[in-house]
């Protein structure tokens, strides 16, 4: 079982910079697909970034608006993955998830990610 714990949310103006950090327990960690999904009010959950386990080389994927500002790390060491967002926007505005899979095909489907943070509240003002 593993379990998921973000931090690093909050307010900040539109252009700045906030890095959202997802703990996890267990002790197969490096085998897991890693993502963060965001869910903005009255709108569904949102692929934001993954880095894919282990056995896909850990590589790295971006939605579309995210790409060139955001930034997705993991360490396999510490069992933590990162999001490191900048140039924030007002639509950046959203609870966003920690969320770990064994096996990943699109990656950015969320039925593939079998665990769940309790989400993180980020807020962009205009």
């Amino acid at each position: 079982q593993v379990q998921l714990v973000e931090s690093g949310g909050g307010l900040v103006q539109a252009g700045g910079s906030l890095r959202l950090s997802c703990a996890a327990s267990g002790r197969t960690f490096s085998s897991y697909g890693m993502g963060w999904f965001r869910q903005a009010p009255g709108k569904e959950r949102e692929f934001v970034a993954a880095a894919a386990g282990s056995w896909n080389g850990s590589k790295l994927y971006y939605a579309a608006p995210v790409k060139g500002r955001f930034t997705i790390s993991r360490d396999n060491a510490k069992n933590t993955v990162s999001l490191q967002m900048n140039s924030l926007k007002p639509e950046d505005t959203a609870a966003y998830y920690c969320a770990a899979g064994r096996r990943l095909s699109t990656v950015v489907a969320s039925s593939e990610y079998e665990h769940w943070g309790q989400g993180t509240q980020v807020t962009v003002a205009s």
